[in-house]
């Protein structure tokens, strides 16, 4: 039986051990600042509250986004450091796919009916996602995304081809987030990629190669 430690912090920081369907401990911050003042206290909560050893791991998820540059590198770093003292597997989940396998699984007045996730982007922006319900192995179809564009400009366009379309807002969990990748292993589909899903170009940028700043001295 798997036992996984799932790490998310594309809204909060959150973090979450399960074994198999069974979760063990999970430790979440609503916070969505201070991920990485947040993070390493997160992660020895789940472990000193189950006495379970980092070694025992089958894998670490990291949730990989949509979501803003600072929080979502603080997550995929932790995830990625602890995965490599404890020795074991890396699993990058898309944390859009997570929160969509929680309403399905969760909400019987979804069935199969499109569902359109946004999450915050700022800039007068969403991160967003549409589903067509689960597949056979019980992972979530991906219709259209993800993408980032401005949320009335998202819905209309959606709407012209999914005229009975449904939407949630919210952040995922490391819960869901870990069941995602149990059942990813499980189909033999999860994958190693743990590249950040910015969507975007980040606010901080390098300056230019040989760019003047103040005055030029004359000799």
């Amino acid at each position: 039986m798997s036992l996984i430690l799932a790490i998310d912090t594309t809204a909060g920081t959150s973090v979450a051990l399960l074994q198999g369907d069974r979760v063990l401990a999970k430790a979440s911050h609503d916070s969505g600042v201070k991920h990485a003042e947040l993070i390493g206290n997160a992660i020895t909560q789940v472990f000193t509250e189950t006495g379970v050893r980092p070694q025992a791991l089958t894998a670490v998820v990291v949730g990989r986004g949509p979501a803003l540059f600072t929080g979502l590198r603080v997550g995929i770093a932790a995830g990625l450091m602890f995965a490599e003292a404890a020795g074991c597997a890396v699993i990058g989940a898309v944390s859009h796919d997570a929160i969509a396998l929680e309403l399905y699984s969760t909400d019987g007045n979804l069935s199969a009916e499109p569902l359109l996730i946004t999450t915050d982007a700022r800039r007068g922006e969403v991160y967003w996602a549409l589903y067509g319900g689960l597949d056979d192995a019980g992972l979530p179809v991906l219709l259209a995304g993800p993408s980032v564009g401005k949320h009335q400009d998202v819905v209309e366009t959606l709407a012209e081809s999914h005229h009975r379309l449904t939407e949630r807002t919210g952040g995922a969990s490391a819960e869901w987030v870990a069941r995602l990748a149990e059942r990813q292993l499980a189909a033999g589909v999860a994958s190693p990629e743990t590249s950040a899903m910015y969507l975007r170009a980040p606010d901080a940028v390098m300056p230019k190669p040989n760019q003047q700043f103040g005055k030029r001295v004359s000799g």
